[in-house]
């Protein structure tokens, strides 16, 4: 674990621990808040997070950023992150080995943001970051506490581009969030 966020950066620059570095064209670490109450956890990054270098800035990242814009939520003063930092091949699922070599990266980034909020973006989040005895559909819009930290799952913002019912439970989940952040604020 390291205690800067240059000597975490630095470390995964040259990452190799699975197969997906063989297909990257960048790695996407994370962007925003490097001290945000609020933090967003992603699956991983697609096609044109790949080319950019930064999460969520394809459609899932459009409609998201959508999302933020109606709530009042601003990106920069969240941080954004994802479970992987590497595209799976023609964005699949990362497979439990991949998840596995790029969790101490992401358990890293938690710890020295610090947020008091982490929304979990659909199923591979929150298996990976609460559990695999958690589902999205039982789980999501319901707080789950652990560790001092408050995780609200909901629905990965790709999903809602599938399917649309979904936009109205994401939003109601991010008032949720909205709501509690301003409940913890000093």
């Amino acid at each position: 674990m390291f205690d800067n966020w240059n000597d975490l950066e630095n470390s995964i620059q040259n990452c190799q621990k699975c197969k997906l570095c063989k297909t990257r064209n960048n790695i996407v670490f994370g962007v925003g808040n490097k001290e945000a109450d609020l933090m967003f956890i992603g699956e991983g990054p697609g096609a044109d997070e790949d080319a950019q270098g930064e999460p969520f800035v394809g459609k899932a990242g459009k409609l998201m950023d959508m999302a933020f814009m109606a709530l009042g939520i601003k990106r920069k003063e969240v941080y954004i992150a994802n479970i992987v930092k590497c595209r799976p091949p023609f964005n699949r699922n990362p497979e439990p080995d991949e998840e596995k070599a790029c969790l101490d990266y992401l358990r890293n980034q938690v710890i020295l943001v610090k947020p008091k909020i982490i929304v979990l973006l659909g199923s591979v989040a929150l298996k990976n970051i609460l559990g695999s005895e958690y589902g999205i559909t039982a789980s999501r819009g319901k707080w789950i506490e652990k560790r001092g930290i408050l995780y609200m799952p909901t629905w990965h913002p790709a999903a809602l581009l599938r399917d649309e019912t979904k936009k109205i439970d994401f939003i109601k989940d991010l008032k949720l969030v909205i709501e509690k952040k301003e409940l913890l604020a000093p």
